[in-house]
């Protein structure tokens, strides 16, 4: 995998690596507080090959891997929301470290949504497969380090934003790169004017905050590698889908029109019902085996 670090920028600032999955354009994050070494781990990729519905965590523990070399201590297993383009390795890493897993509260409606979807009543229980469930405004410790949950909805009705110490901020699919734009909104309880609303509250944050955001697809122009930081100021002068003040309608407009040509991505299906269970396969049936179930012509 590619990955670049970003450096402690001073006294509360974290030391942030970034990984990004060639397979799915995600990109996972090791966040470390440079004072205690104690890290927090986010949106950590499952392996996943949809022809063949085969799963594994061999890119998960290459991170585990790098964080035993670093010398960190993980503290927390995080997800900013249940994804359509990967399958989470949460679960698996959960078990791996014995370190608590989190998402956003709002979960517990995203798998209501679900559920009906895919005809499985009572198949996701987010109580039962993380161990927090963050509340808006919530603030936890990484280290010595605050962190502050601030919900973000439009791409799902439940994703959250973590604001790690005093600038980095993991913007999960609000933002794409500054070169690029934003994310889609048009998933199941998904809105361009909910996402609006939550890309100006992250351009509310200082401007020398680092935004670390969740996919990148190069090249991109000129561009060959992945890319995935830029602070707010830039995202506010540069970002073309919101920069220079863009109006809600204008984005609106622009963000639905796109999202018109969209097909949904290859993993979705599958991983919806995994993210759900917090990276878990489907409970085995009596031959020993999972069993993903997917819902024909539905959308």
């Amino acid at each position: 995998m590619f990955r670049r670090k970003s450096p402690s920028q001073g006294s509360s600032s974290p030391e942030v690596t970034g990984f990004h999955d060639p397979a799915s354009g995600s990109i996972q994050y090791v966040v470390a507080d440079p004072d205690t070494g104690k890290a927090a781990l986010i949106d950590i990729v499952q392996d996943f090959r949809p022809a063949e519905a085969a799963a594994s965590h061999d890119s998960a523990r290459e991170i585990v891997d790098f964080v035993n070399a670093e010398g960190l201590e993980v503290e927390w297993i995080l997800d900013t929301h249940p994804h359509a383009d990967h399958l989470m390795a949460s679960a698996w890493l959960r078990q791996e470290l014995e370190a608590p897993n989190a998402i956003g509260a709002k979960v517990r409606d995203i798998s209501e949504i679900w559920e009906k979807l895919y005809n499985l009543s009572g198949a996701f229980d987010p109580d039962r497969d993380f161990d927090r469930l963050f509340e808006d405004g919530e603030i936890f410790k990484l280290g010595n380090l605050d962190v502050r949950v601030m919900l973000s909805p439009g791409h799902t009705l439940g994703s959250v934003t973590y604001v790690v110490g005093q600038d980095a901020a993991f913007v999960h699919d609000t933002f794409m790169h500054v070169d690029v734009g934003t994310s889609r909104a048009d998933f199941p309880g998904g809105s361009s004017s909910q996402l609006y609303d939550s890309l100006q509250a992250i351009l509310a944050l200082p401007e020398d905050t680092r935004l670390f955001v969740g996919h990148d697809y190069p090249p991109v122009g000129d561009r060959k590698e992945p890319a995935w930081e830029a602070t707010v100021a830039r995202h506010k002068r540069d970002n073309p889908h919101v920069g220079g003040g863009a109006t809600r309608e204008a984005f609106m407009t622009l963000r639905d029109d796109r999202d018109a040509t969209l097909g949904l991505p290859d993993r979705i299906l599958y991983a919806l019902q995994v993210n759900l269970r917090g990276g878990r396969l489907p409970e085995p049936e009596d031959d020993g085996q999972s069993y993903f179930k997917i819902p024909a012509n539905r959308f």
